[in-house]
């Protein structure tokens, strides 16, 4: 483990390098939190409640966690496309390792993204006169942790197979339904029908749910268990797949 939290220590000096990181990883979402609550003040309050503070700051943050996954891809296929990662195949490192290494900078980047968008909520919340509850926010910003990991283990995945040209271009792919079917923009469960079929068939609905429900202090099995299990899942799957991904990629590059 000492290898890895080594190779964790150089992933945060690298991420702090880029300043797009600080764009997109914080500044956007911040400015989509601000822009959507001037539009939530600009129409009647019972018109679309999604936009509401208690409802848009969770469903901000899963979307915040999108671009975190991004820079995961981008990250691994531009060590992969040097040098780097061949050099650092022929050390003892093995492949958790080097998911660990790669995975630890990107969870605390996005543990970082959270508490910056439920303290910027929280502002807006007292400027505006709406109320949240301080618990409230704890909890849905640890129900986010699977959610974090769910999104890193997508990024972790593409950065491995495909290179930087290709990576972000299915990270786009997955931003664009995450944003559609996760239920960000708009709420899911009144429309009803196909569409929240299809919602129901994603991973991302869950994590907007589960936040949601945990904003709320809602821990009903419905409403927070059973969503939060659902994103759990896929977030050990994922990044199962990503360590063994990892290895496969490891044995046919040192092969």
């Amino acid at each position: 483990m000492n290898r890895a939290f080594a190779f964790s220590s150089r992933n945060i000096r690298e991420l702090l390098r880029d300043p797009l990181g600080y764009i997109f990883c914080i500044g956007f979402p911040l400015i989509m939190l601000v822009i959507m609550t001037v539009l939530d003040q600009s129409i009647p309050k019972e018109a679309v409640t999604v936009f509401h503070i208690e409802k848009l700051a969770p469903g901000v943050a899963v979307f915040g966690q999108m671009f975190v996954m991004l820079f995961t891809s981008l990250n691994i296929s531009t060590d992969r496309s040097g040098t780097f990662l061949m050099r650092l195949y022929a050390t003892p490192m093995t492949a958790s390792d080097l998911t660990v290494g790669y995975v630890l900078p990107m969870l605390i980047v996005a543990v970082i993204q959270c508490l910056i968008t439920f303290v910027t909520a929280f502002i807006i919340s007292l400027i505006i006169g709406s109320t949240l509850s301080i618990a409230g926010m704890l909890a849905s910003m640890l129900t986010l942790i699977p959610s974090a990991l769910m999104f890193i283990g997508f990024g972790l995945i593409f950065g491995v197979l495909f290179n930087e040209k290709s990576a972000p271009g299915l990270c786009s792919i997955i931003i664009s339904l995450g944003g559609f079917f996760g239920g960000i923009w708009f709420d899911a469960e009144s429309t009803g029908g196909m569409m929240l079929k299809m919602c129901r068939f994603m991973p991302f609905f869950y994590c907007t749910r589960s936040a949601r429900a945990a904003m709320s202090l809602d821990f009903t099995a419905k409403g927070f268990f059973i969503p939060l299990l659902v994103v759990a899942g896929c977030a050990a799957v994922l990044i199962s797949l990503g360590c063994f991904t990892f290895s496969k990629k490891m044995k046919a590059d040192l092969g």
